[in-house]
């Protein structure tokens, strides 16, 4: 009993505190609307999203059918890019790591308040389950999400409905750094309203020590292409790997092309060269 009451206090407590205004907004045609929006369909394929992090890969499989509304918001934030450079913020030994606060206020704050409406629970939230955070509140699902450590199904009944799962990278979800516990004011981790109002810069000077999403993708889909920019700015360990290979190929067509040249020159050369002995 003790362990449950403690169990709703650590994910109920810090998302009260952080999200103080769960309601959706129209004014950005870009993003969905939930009041009003049609329902999404669970006959949706499954997918799969590779999340490449500071630890490394976490492959996720999300299930439209357990959580049609859930599964459909998470792609579209993926496709958006919003996922990428965003922390594990509040990571809790036995319990669960979360994420999902951009790392750029602005970007962030056009997602924070557009909730989608609640879904049935279908699944259980199990060691490497995935749920979207909510508040006590109806309908206050929108960016953050977690992937469970242990059995936490005494969250089901609260309305945290699992869309997706872990179906390889669980070991790399255990390592992601816990060293800062709950997040304030209930304990010494980042202040989820400081980190939406000042985005990575406060993470990274007072939590340094934090894991982050490097880059979320769907498996199988090409990035939108507002994204590629953005991505190629941010991903300086990529760019070397990336010229790597785009200079391969012209390399060898440049050693290859002034040989044929000069073979091609030198017939005419000899060819000139016995017209005039004749």
């Amino acid at each position: 009993m003790l362990r449950i009451t403690l169990f709703a206090l650590c994910l109920l407590l810090p998302c009260l505190v952080g999200c103080t205004s769960e309601t959706p907004t129209a004014g950005d045609a870009e993003v969905p609307e939930a009041a009003g929006e049609k329902p999404a369909t669970s006959d949706a394929e499954n997918f799969q999203v590779l999340l490449n992090t500071t630890k490394g890969d976490i492959l996720l499989e999300v299930h439209p059918a357990w959580s049609p509304r859930g599964a459909e918001r998470f792609k579209k934030l993926v496709e958006e890019g919003f996922y990428n450079d965003v922390a594990f913020f509040r990571v809790i030994d036995g319990f669960m790591a979360q994420v999902g606060i951009q790392g750029d206020p602005a970007v962030h704050a056009k997602w924070a308040d557009n909730n989608i409406m609640d879904d049935p629970v279908v699944e259980s939230n199990k060691r490497g389950y995935v749920s979207f955070a909510k508040t006590g509140l109806p309908d206050s699902r929108s960016t953050q999400f977690f992937i469970n450590f242990g059995d936490n199904s005494n969250l089901d009944n609260m309305g945290f409905s699992p869309f997706a799962k872990v179906i390889k990278g669980m070991d790399v979800v255990d390592s992601l750094y816990n060293g800062y516990g709950e997040g304030a004011p209930g304990g010494a981790g980042p202040d989820q309203m400081r980190l939406r109002a000042q985005g990575n810069a406060y993470l990274k000077q007072q939590f340094p020590m934090l894991d982050y999403i490097k880059k979320a993708t769907v498996v199988g889909e090409k990035p939108a292409e507002g994204e590629a920019k953005p991505e190629a700015e941010k991903a300086e360990g990529e760019k070397p790997a990336e010229k790597e290979g785009a200079e391969k190929p012209p390399e060898t067509k440049a050693e290859e092309k002034p040989e044929e040249k000069k073979e091609a020159a030198a017939k005419p050369e000899k060819e000139a060269a016995a017209e005039k002995k004749e």
